[in-house]
């Protein structure tokens, strides 16, 4: 009897707590709130699951080891410092932060030593759980679940075992100022969305096997006034059955720097991409417009089909091409080929095949011609946790005064107009790698 009337006090009890109580430290009275790691709450994720839709998680210079999981919609996470705040998985942890819940910003941190992703934004229950060896790619006929909207603004990825900044099955976000290095696949990866409305600009990604890379990323894709320098490819396009929602479609590459992408000192990927500054792989109806792409050994832009896949439409425009080992190369090893790729306007001196420059103007209709040339071997890469440490970076404005940003569900899209072809001292001051 004793027994039972105790369970019955522990019960209404435990019925009259808040969701506060549950969860080490305590939220500050109020609406919209800044919840400070440790004055509040002694984790990050602590504090976040303390925190409400529209509240601040303001995390204290430190190095944290954990795994944060966001899960609560609206919700703002930076650090004090983008340099000091460093959560760090120690090679033990597959993500360093996973974002599951629309409207969330992450700013002002570093993600480090994670053995699969520094951070993930998804809206895919397979690869919010970190399974191992596949990415965590989805299969089967269930329909796809998107994240609805995101911002990653003023974050470094450092030396993550998969990709640096990774938003698989999401839309309707922004990644920019952020810093992406030492990735065995890609630094920045958009993957399985459409339409995805999502910009990705003014990023640096150096050391990795891939600076960016877009995989079934369809409809208002904006890849605009980034640094693609140092990688073994510098930016990627794609369609693969890997993935949902083939094939590749839509995207802008405009206004980056893509120079000197064969590396030594960087992580190898399974494919054993070298050389190359920009790389559509059975991607259709993407513009490649005013980008500066220079001192590539193998090829500055090369398109090709997959498997199965052609690459069709694709249009590359207005851009400065130079010293690369072949400025402009279209080659597709098997029966699969493209139509209606062109070029306009273009500053280039080579071309595979020859001629192409006058016999593929746009817009194009006819069907892709193939060509093959000298692509030098690429050396044998180094282990992730062996790339250079990143300079100094830039820090988010008034990151301990501003209070939290309210994400739209659709970013504002940048008008074309507005990019301009970039210098090649594009975010000179946060790189390590400098084009020849």
């Amino acid at each position: 009897m004793l027994r039972l009337g105790l369970a019955v006090v522990l019960a209404l009890a435990l019925a009259g707590c808040g969701a506060d109580e549950g969860a080490p430290g305590k939220r500050p009275d109020g609406a919209r709130v800044t919840i400070r790691v440790p004055a509040d709450a002694p984790t990050i994720t602590a504090a976040v699951s303390l925190a409400r839709p529209g509240d601040l998680v303001l995390v204290a210079p430190g190095v944290y080891h954990e795994s944060v999981k966001v899960g609560t919609a609206r919700i703002t996470l930076r650090g004090e410092s983008r340099d000091g705040v460093v959560i760090d998985g120690q090679l033990r942890q597959p993500n360093g932060v996973v974002v599951t819940a629309p409207g969330v910003a992450v700013q002002n941190l570093t993600v480090r030593n994670n053995t699969q992703n520094g951070l993930l934004l998804t809206g895919s229950a397979r690869a919010a759980s970190g399974s191992p060896g596949d990415g965590g790619y989805d299969t089967g006929d269930e329909p796809v679940a998107f994240l609805k909207s995101f911002l990653v603004s003023h974050v470094t990825a450092t030396s993550n075992g998969l990709y640096g900044i990774y938003a698989f099955s999401a839309q309707g976000g922004v990644i920019e100022h952020s810093y992406a290095s030492g990735s065995p696949d890609s630094g920045i990866y958009i993957g399985q969305c459409k339409p995805c409305r999502i910009v990705v600009r003014d990023n640096i990604a150096e050391l990795n096997a891939v600076g960016y890379e877009g995989t079934n990323a369809s409809g208002d894709v904006y890849v605009v006034g980034n640094r693609f320098t140092g990688n073994r490819v510098g930016l990627t396009t794609s369609s693969d059955h890997q993935e949902k929602l083939l094939p590749q479609q839509n995207a802008t590459i405009a206004g980056n720097l893509v120079s000197d992408n064969q590396q030594a000192a960087t992580p190898e990927q399974a494919e054993g991409g070298w050389g190359i500054g920009i790389g559509v792989d059975g991607g259709s109806d993407n513009t490649f417009i005013r980008n500066r792409i220079t001192g590539n050994t193998n090829a500055g832009l090369v398109i090709t089909a997959t498997a199965d896949i052609s690459p069709n439409g694709n249009q590359v425009v207005d851009n400065v091409f130079a010293t690369n080992g072949v400025d402009i190369g279209w080659t597709f090893p098997t029966a699969t080929r493209g139509r209606g790729n062109c070029l306009r306007g273009n500053d280039l001196t080579t071309t595979a095949p020859t001629g192409l420059a006058t016999s593929a103007v746009c817009p194009g209709t006819e069907q892709s011609p193939s060509a093959t040339w000298v692509v030098p071997k690429p050396p044998r890469g180094i282990p992730f946790t062996d790339v250079a440490a990143p300079a100094p970076q830039p820090q988010f404005p008034n990151a301990t005064t501003a209070g939290p940003t309210a994400v739209p569900e659709i970013p504002v899209l940048p008008d074309l107009a507005d990019i301009p072809l970039p210098p090649a001292s594009l975010l000179a001051d946060g790189a390590l790698v400098r084009p020849s």
